[in-house]
């Protein structure tokens, strides 16, 4: 309850403000009021800042979200209830994820089939993959959080990101949102701790997606940490869940 309460009021004290006003506040208040969001999620908001980061995104109800690596559905789930029962979310696990131990896909499918999770479908292809036409322009949002820099990594044996990034232009709605947060690496250099400290050039990042013909359309510092010196690897535990974080909105241009 007290992580509840700290996202209700964060909430509040958004509707205030004007990144507040582009999202409505009643789907606010009842993605963060979800009584079936598991202890799991709800202890992750001090450092996550969702409020924040949702209102960024621009969700409303209705909105089709693709939530790309979901992860244990912390973003799913806020999405989910965030865009109602008229809305869809597309808990999207590229393959090269779905030989893991851990088992992303079939965690993916378990969150499509909770209560009221009607709206969310579990999907799976190659990362580089175009999806399918029919879903072409069909997506108002592309989310994904702390993975973009798993990409680039060995175990994706030689994905072709560019391709990615393409394949979510396609798939977004003109003037559709690519958002982006993931933890940053030092100034300058680009890929080179995608692996070893799980963090990348944010500049890296927006090179790359620009290239895909998405245009910048802002940041936010909500998960920014000065003090962090890109050093560590995400997971030392001196800076585990404190590290400098970007949160990048890029845009598919009207038609």
């Amino acid at each position: 309850m007290k992580h509840l309460a700290f996202a209700l009021a964060t909430v509040g004290a958004l509707l205030s403000t004007q990144s507040m006003a582009q999202v409505q506040p009643a789907v606010m208040k009842a993605a963060f009021s979800d009584p079936a969001r598991p202890e799991a999620d709800t202890r992750q908001d001090a450092s996550r800042h969702p409020a924040e980061l949702v209102a960024f995104s621009k969700v409303k109800a209705g909105d089709t979200v693709v939530d790309v690596v979901p992860g244990g559905g912390y973003w799913s789930r806020l999405f989910s209830t965030a865009v109602g029962p008229k809305g869809k979310v597309y808990a999207y696990v590229p393959g090269e994820f779905a030989g893991f131990k851990s088992d992303p896909v079939a965690t993916a499918k378990a969150i499509a089939s909770e209560p009221g999770r009607g709206n969310v479908e579990q999907i799976t292809l190659p990362l580089a993959q175009q999806w399918p036409a029919s879903i072409n322009s069909t997506v108002d949002i592309v989310w994904t959080f702390e993975n973009y820099h798993d990409f680039h990594d060995s175990f994706m044996k030689g994905a072709d990101v560019g391709a990615f990034n393409q394949a979510v232009f396609s798939v977004l709605k003109p003037g559709g949102y690519f958002i982006i947060g993931d933890h940053a690496a030092a100034a300058g250099s680009k890929l080179k701790n995608t692996e070893d400290l799980h963090r990348i050039d944010p500049e890296e990042v927006k090179a790359e997606v620009e290239k895909a013909g998405f245009i910048f359309d802002g940041e936010i510092k909500a998960l920014a940490n000065p003090d962090d010196d890109h050093a560590l690897k995400v997971f030392d535990p001196a800076i585990r869940g404190k590290t400098d974080r970007f949160v990048f909105r890029f845009r598919k241009p009207a038609q």
